[in-house]
Formats: C-alpha cells, sequence, structure tokens
C-alpha cells in the first residue's frame, strides 16, 4: 500500500509540474486506501464543474494504480476539503429526502449522481428500517431513489 501511494502522490505531482499548475499533492494513507490532499494556487480549477477536474484525477490514479490496492481499497484525490464538505451535503440531502417520503409517503429521486455520491446516500439512510434506497437508470443519468420500505404483511 505504502508503494502505491507513494506512486500516486509522484504520477499526481509529475502532471501538475507538467502542466504548469501550481499545485502539490500529498498522500496520506488510511483506512480507506490512500487520500492525496491537493493544495496550491491553482487548486480552484479543480473544483470548477462540481469538481469534474478532482473526479478526472482520481478515476486516472484508480485506473492506473488501483488494482495494485488491497480489496475495498482505492485512492481518494482531495482539494480544499471539497469532498469532506461534499459528503456532508449529501448526508443532509439525505436526510431531507428521508424526511420528505415520510411526510408525503412518495418517492423522492435524486438528480443523476456518480456511483461514490449514490454510494454516501445509501449508507446514510441504511439503518433507516422505515426506508429503501435503489440506484435507478443506467450511466450517466444513474439516480437514487428512496421509498418507504413496504412490510412483508402486505
Amino acid at each position: 500500500m505504502n508503494d502505491t501511494c507513494s506512486k500516486a502522490e509522484h504520477l499526481l505531482n509529475s502532471v501538475f509540474d507538467g502542466a504548469g499548475f501550481e499545485l502539490r499533492a500529498s498522500a496520506l494513507e488510511s483506512e480507506a486506501g490512500c487520500l492525496l490532499s491537493i493544495d496550491g494556487t491553482d487548486s480552484g480549477l479543480l473544483l470548477n464543474q462540481g469538481g469534474e477536474l478532482l473526479d478526472a484525477l482520481q478515476q486516472i490514479l484508480n485506473q492506473a494504480l488501483g488494482r495494485t490496492l488491497p480489496k475495498g481499497q482505492r485512492l481518494v484525490c482531495d482539494a480544499n476539503n471539497y469532498r469532506a464538505a461534499r459528503e456532508a451535503e449529501l448526508r443532509a440531502m439525505a436526510q431531507h429526502a428521508a424526511r420528505q417520503v415520510r411526510t408525503t409517503s412518495s418517492a423522492f429521486v435524486f438528480g443523476p449522481m456518480d456511483s461514490s455520491e449514490r454510494r454516501v446516500i445509501h449508507l446514510s439512510l441504511a439503518e433507516e428500517q422505515d426506508l429503501v434506497t435503489e440506484s435507478i437508470g443506467e450511466g450517466n443519468a444513474r439516480r437514487l431513489r428512496v421509498t418507504l420500505k413496504i412490510p412483508a404483511s402486505q
């Protein structure tokens, strides 16, 4: 794991240097894998368009080096604590959806989300005994639906 984390840090810094970005990646190992924290005056570029460039860098790293990680671990890129803030926002959205579903008894469907964002919501509501979450749709249009659980006796 240490070697993979180090390689990911080196690869990112090489990309940043080659592109002329004022960015520096530093790697930190965690239980979930390797967190690559990116800092510098150009970090805002990574967060434009909902963090698309940050997501793209993470995807490239996971494609290039992810196979060398232990099962269940992954490489995560973050800049300006964006991931933590987005996760907190998604958890709040999940709680809002839960309240809506309970109040109206109607399904709540989130807009298109990538798999990591859907996963945060699934996990946020996993302990809610009266609710069910499911991913629906295909590809980039994949969404998450929250509904009331139908009791088994009905």
